[in-house]
């Protein structure tokens, strides 16, 4: 959501060095690094926009002064004496001295952006799920009738009990008998 707050404010005009013009490795230099030198409680968290003009010619665009300027939303202002041409407004290659305006989101808790905001819609799952294959079987196969073992006469015992002989006086022989128990 849009915080009206966290709106980028402008700057009033910001003008922290000044070009030395015997110098020919001199410039102006209005960089947000040399703005923080000078201006440590600069409160500017982020730069939206720049504007950046002339002091001594406020109304005319710099495109119209025939300088060579980098006027920067993520560095500020620089200009170097010798990228300047000899004559136009200026007689001397020399930079004039420049000042920017810049548009700041307010150094604010909530206006800031946070690393690592938790998403709040649902996550999709990635393309990279593995597929499962299917498991491995470790029964051992029933064996079929050929691989039976070839006996398929059942097997059966029979008990010969023999009865001691009894000793009968009235006949006078003598009777065995033989049982036959099925187990």
């Amino acid at each position: 959501c849009h915080l009206p707050a966290c709106d980028c404010i402008w700057t009033e005009w910001i003008d922290v060095t000044y070009p030395d013009g015997s110098d020919r490795d001199s410039g102006d230099y209005e960089t947000f690094e040399n703005i923080l030198k000078n201006n440590p409680s600069w409160e500017c968290a982020k730069v939206e926009n720049i504007s950046c003009r002339a002091e001594k010619f406020p109304g005319i665009s710099i495109a119209d002064l025939g300088q060579k300027v980098e006027c920067d939303v993520n560095v500020g202002l620089i200009c170097n004496n010798k990228d300047q041409p000899i004559g136009g407004i200026i007689p001397m290659p020399v930079c004039l001295n420049y000042e920017i305006s810049v548009c700041c989101t307010p150094n604010r808790p909530e206006c800031l952006p946070t690393p690592s905001t938790p998403s709040t819609t649902p996550s999709t799952p990635s393309s990279t799920t593995s597929s499962v294959s299917p498991p491995i079987s470790t029964t051992t196969p029933t064996p079929t009738s050929e691989e039976a073992p070839s006996s398929t006469t059942p097997i059966t015992s029979t008990t010969t009990t023999t009865m001691p002989p009894s000793s009968t006086t009235t006949s006078g022989s003598t009777s065995q008998t033989t049982t036959t128990v099925p187990v």
